[in-house]
């Protein structure tokens, strides 16, 4: 059998290489920032990193949780 996934628009936000971006992003996930640029996110998976370029996903049950640049542009378009 194959499925579709289902159109749902999310929340996300890449992380940057300014302190600013990592903070924020922090922040609004409820992450902390590592020492090297990267942020911790607790996920329902547990604790999980999220480095430079990743993305940082809010989920439909305002879970979140880090996904790679590449990954990310593969699975999700831009909403205007």
């Amino acid at each position: 059998m194959k499925y579709r996934k289902k159109p749902v628009v999310i929340e996300a936000r890449q992380l940057e290489f300014t302190t600013t971006s990592r903070d924020g992003i922090a922040e609004w996930c409820g992450g902390k920032s590592a020492t090297d640029g990267g942020i911790i996110i607790h996920t329902l998976e547990g604790d999980m990193r999220a480095n430079i370029s990743d993305y940082i996903i809010k989920g439909i049950n305002g879970e979140f949780y880090p996904c790679k640049e590449d990954i990310f542009h593969k699975t999700y378009d831009l909403v205007k």
